[in-house]
């Protein structure tokens, strides 16, 4: 064999993994996503307000868990009610990993939900407040959404309205195995 030929070969097997990294970030870009739920422009969440008993209640509580909430009125329609269980039983699903994770009702309203609302979401944490601070939330003025809050106190994803529950348990699982805190 030629030695510009083994030269080029040479040259060409080098350039390769070169060439075909541009076409694969180019060209190929992959299409499919892991996470069901929407990734949003991480926000600092900074809600105070009060308990149902009113005493006072502020988010950074609960900073250092991942943290999944609802934000709604008191008087909670069978979409808030569904929207609640969901937030229960993904919970309990992570088995050994759901201490990592809380649950809080951002209420936007004083009503108070029924008694046998509050008996069926045990340790739900609830937080009274104005309608005008759940602006943090996208889509918070319209009750439907549930949103992550990570461990740092960053909203930072959004699940559709009438979320898939299966979907939901796969995103919560990915974050908790990928997240060395909370």
């Amino acid at each position: 064999m030629n030695q510009r030929v083994k030269l080029l070969l040479l040259i060409g097997l080098f350039a390769l993994p070169v060439v075909a990294s541009y076409l694969a970030y180019y060209v190929w870009q992959p299409t499919g996503r892991k996470n069901y739920g929407e990734l949003i422009k991480q926000v600092d969440v900074k809600l105070k307000g009060t308990s149902l008993n009113g005493e006072p209640v502020d988010v950074e509580t609960l900073k250092g868990k991942w943290v999944m909430v609802y934000v709604g009125g008191g008087e909670c329609p069978k979409n808030c009610q569904d929207l609640l269980y969901a937030m229960r039983q993904i919970r309990t699903i992570q088995g050994k990993e759901m201490d990592r994770i809380e649950r809080l009702w951002v209420m936007t309203d004083n009503r108070i939900p029924n008694e046998e609302l509050q008996k069926t979401h045990a340790g739900l944490v609830y937080l009274r407040t104005g309608p005008s601070s759940v602006t943090q939330f996208p889509g918070g003025e319209i009750a439907g959404h549930l949103y992550m809050i990570d461990p740092l106190g960053h909203l930072m994803l959004r699940w559709p309205q009438n979320p898939d529950p299966k979907s939901m348990v796969k995103d919560v699982k990915l974050l908790l195995k990928a997240s060395q805190i909370g």
